[in-house]
């Protein structure tokens, strides 16, 4: 199989940035008098930002609309980010390697207001030539919507693609898309074993990525 393009996942792949997400929702739902409980944070692994913002408001109970959840947690975000973007060891060389080889996309559950902050920030916007946010598809991780959307921006077949991912849904996701899987898992979230089996290659960090992998993987 050839390898025309590779579409990166962000959070968990190229930022330590899960947590950052899962305390800001936390954060929110304690001061607003929510219901958090010990599986709302692998419940919204994945999720877009309508469906998380909903489930917040419907499951955890935090009064406020979807639309006003999604404006405090980015912000709460962003905020962190300019504070400190947490950059995971070996991401923007990964990035910088695999794109002098290949287009590259990203496709993500993060926000778009984040997406572009974050790429602009790491130095590496120019380097892709498609992202898209689960807020701009129909469906998020592990669905294969955002996946599929990529490649349909970067004009390639979804079957000639290879995606770097780190959790359950979002291995799910890729897979389901049918791509080329290779996993990064995250060590704070790692993947169900059953996602991880979607992966053609299981790395132990970005550093480890390099257009050899890439190739292997995809025979």
């Amino acid at each position: 199989m050839t390898i025309d393009a590779v579409i990166f996942d962000l959070d968990g792949v190229l930022l330590d940035s899960e947590q950052v997400w899962d305390d800001a929702r936390r954060d929110l739902a304690v001061e607003r008098g929510g219901r958090w409980h010990d599986a709302a944070t692998t419940d919204m692994l994945g999720m877009s930002a309508p469906e998380w913002s909903r489930y917040m408001a419907e499951r955890i109970g935090v009064p406020l609309s979807p639309a006003e959840i999604d404006r405090e947690v980015v912000a709460r975000v962003i905020a962190h980010y300019r504070e400190r973007l947490p950059v995971l060891p070996g991401a923007r060389a990964a990035v910088e390697r695999i794109g002098a080889r290949w287009r590259l996309g990203l496709a993500t559950s993060s926000n778009r207001e984040v997406v572009d902050a974050v790429l602009q920030a790491l130095g590496v916007a120019e380097r892709f030539a498609a992202t898209v946010s689960s807020e701009e598809v129909a469906r998020g991780k592990p669905a294969p919507d955002v996946y599929l959307e990529a490649a349909r921006r970067l004009a390639v077949d979804p079957a000639r693609c290879a995606a770097v991912e780190d959790s359950s849904n979002g291995l799910r996701s890729a897979a389901a898309a049918g791509m080329t899987v290779v996993a990064i898992p995250n060590p704070h979230f790692p993947p169900a074993p059953d996602a991880l089996e979607h992966a053609a290659v299981v790395l132990s960090d970005a550093g480890a990525l390099t257009p050899g992998v890439i190739e292997e993987a995809a025979r």
